[in-house]
């Protein structure tokens, strides 16, 4: 019998059809990948436990229908989503899927020493052979006093000076690579490349990829001069999309990860059977942000709520602007959003997050989306 799991051979079959693991394959009619972000929202009157078994059951349809990755992003000190440890968070969603990549959109690399995350990305990596992603942020993802408190300092170090240096460190350890001489060259990241130099060693050489993460101009243009992948958060700074990509491949070199540039864009989007029914959902998710912006975060609330507060002149002005960034309505509405978007970015894959109060809309509008494009089925669950 063949101590080999069936996890271990689906992560084989990713890393073979994946190639790099950074490009992803277009399927059905759809112009590019598609993707998942998920926040792992927690609505009024649900638990956190509950947004957790969400998560598994999108990831789980995603990975049926064939999206080709799925990713979380850290947040903090905000009781309306779940999310504040994407290791964790991925760790038991490997344990739920086979085949589709997984990774985080992303973890906010300031809030943690280098060390750590390459830590804990090659457990996940030992987890997940071949599907694991480290997309790197370096806003805190949260206000500056929790910022302060995850980092145990003051001083929050965001700049051009700072990032580029622990990104270079954490580099340094996810390939073992630091030179000799160097205060960390007999430090090591385990798991990790050092365990296939040892007697005996059989590690396989694969890491992470690592993506920058950005919603202006500074991380697409390092992602551009490293020649690495570049995620750009459309979905909550829409006016700065283009210039960014623009300023990312006119920025890009190539390197050994890519010999061309790849950028996906996070895209809020949410279909239903009826128009009506989407306004509903995403208007809990504007009510969300309203609350947020204005200090007061709180759980999703559910769509009869949003539908029953009252929103001031400057909180109106404010929805209608985050709306218009939300692709909403019918599959064959959303479908054609989604085209547009592609189109008018050039966009090398797009990544959907379905921002509402309750999973069930949510997952049946991951479902929506892949039958608007003929995503495959898969099988049941």
């Amino acid at each position: 019998m063949s101590g080999e799991s069936d996890q271990t051979r689906g992560s084989e079959e990713a890393i073979s059809e994946s190639g790099d693991g950074i490009r992803g394959a277009a399927l059905g009619s759809a112009p590019v990948p598609l993707s998942v972000l998920d926040l792992v929202t927690v609505g009024a009157g649900h638990t956190a436990s509950g947004a957790v078994r969400t998560a598994v059951d999108i990831a789980r349809t995603a990975e049926r229908r064939g999206f080709h990755r799925y990713w979380v992003a850290e947040h903090h000190s905000m009781p309306g989503v779940a999310s504040s440890s994407p290791a964790v968070l991925l760790a038991h969603l490997a344990a739920h899927t086979e085949r589709i990549r997984l990774g985080s959109g992303g973890v906010m690399l300031p809030n943690h020493a280098p060390l750590v995350i390459a830590e804990q990305f090659g457990t996940l990596e030992a987890m997940a052979p071949g599907r694991v992603d480290l997309g790197l942020g370096r806003a805190p993802g949260t206000d500056g006093a929790t910022a302060a408190a995850l980092r145990r300092t003051e001083r929050l170090n965001e700049g051009a000076d700072d990032f580029p240096q622990q990104l270079a460190e954490l580099t340094r350890f996810l390939d073992d690579s630091f030179p000799d001489g160097h205060p960390y060259a007999k430090i090591h990241a385990v798991p990790g490349p050092v365990q296939a130099t040892s007697p005996g060693g059989v590690q396989s050489a694969h890491r992470p990829p690592l993506w920058l993460l950005g919603s202006s101009g500074f991380s697409a243009r390092l992602a551009g001069s490293l020649g690495l992948p570049f995620a750009f958060a459309h979905h909550f700074s829409a006016a700065n999309t283009v210039p960014a990509l623009d300023l990312y491949r006119a920025s890009f070199r190539p390197s050994e990860v890519l010999s061309e540039p790849y950028a996906l864009i996070g895209v809020a989007a949410l279909a239903a059977e009826e128009e009506h029914e989407a306004r509903r959902q995403v208007l809990t998710g504007a009510l969300s942000m309203v609350r947020l912006r204005t200090g007061r975060p709180g759980l999703v609330p559910s769509p009869e709520e949003a539908e029953a507060y009252r929103f001031n002149e400057l909180e109106r002005g404010f929805v209608d602007s985050w709306l218009g960034n939300v692709v909403h309505g019918t599959p064959d509405a959303v479908r054609q959003g989604l085209d547009e978007l592609a189109k008018r970015t050039g966009a090398d894959e797009l990544m959907i997050t379905a921002n509402a109060h309750g999973g069930a809309a949510r997952l049946r509008s991951y479902e929506l989306i892949a039958d608007a494009y003929g995503l495959p089925r898969g099988d049941t669950p």
